[in-house]
């Protein structure tokens, strides 16, 4: 009689623990499972969106249907970009009031070299400029009317911040005198064909 007890207590301990290695097994396999569900939108949630890569991406515009005198505004990186196109009259303008600008020569570096002339662009008629004043990232208005009353009658033309004062001129330069330390800055660009841009690479595709 002992022994058919002994037999029986051996058999359900064998039985136990292969109840407990198959808990065991079973517990690791949910669980790692779990852990790599978990981890999944997690590590995706790393991953840049599409909607952040399109943020930084290089932008394309058709400056054709900008007439001359006018300005067009895009987003890049989250930035308003100008592109203005500069009449005859504004660009003969530029050279007539160094003297009243901080940085004339645009020595700063706000600009790509190719952008470091008086005109502060790769073809006169068009300017394409960072649409956030140097102060504090306020956005200016364009003011392109000459000697305008609430300006003063030395004022060429050009961009005003409301928010503090700062001027600048139809090139982005600044003015002396004003909260503003620097010129508008200038992204890198290129020219696509003669009415594209590319703005944010200065790298054609291809």
């Amino acid at each position: 009689m002992r022994i058919v007890i002994l037999e029986i207590a051996m058999d359900d301990a064998a039985e136990n623990l292969n109840r407990r290695k198959f808990l065991l097994t079973t517990t690791t396999v949910v669980g790692g499972a779990g852990v790599v569900a978990a981890a999944v939108p997690f590590l995706s949630s790393m991953a840049p969106s599409e909607a952040a890569k399109a943020a930084g991406a290089p932008v394309e515009v058709d400056v054709a249907t900008i007439e001359p005198g006018k300005i067009s505004t895009v987003e890049w990186r989250g930035k308003p970009v100008w592109i203005l196109h500069r009449s005859d009259a504004m660009l003969a303008g530029l050279a007539k009031h160094d003297a009243l600008l901080a940085d004339p020569a645009s020595t700063a570096p706000q600009q790509p070299p190719y952008a470091a002339n008086p005109a502060r662009a790769i073809r006169p008629p068009f300017f394409v400029a960072i649409g956030i004043c140097t102060h504090l990232g306020c956005v200016p208005v364009f003011r392109p009317e000459a000697g305008a009353a609430d300006l003063g009658a030395d004022w060429p033309g050009g961009f005003y911040c409301p928010c503090h004062g700062s001027k600048f001129d139809l090139a982005g330069r600044v003015f002396k005198n004003v909260p503003a330390p620097r010129n508008l800055e200038v992204p890198e660009y290129t020219y696509l064909s003669d009415t594209r841009l590319l703005i944010g690479s200065d790298k054609k595709p291809g």
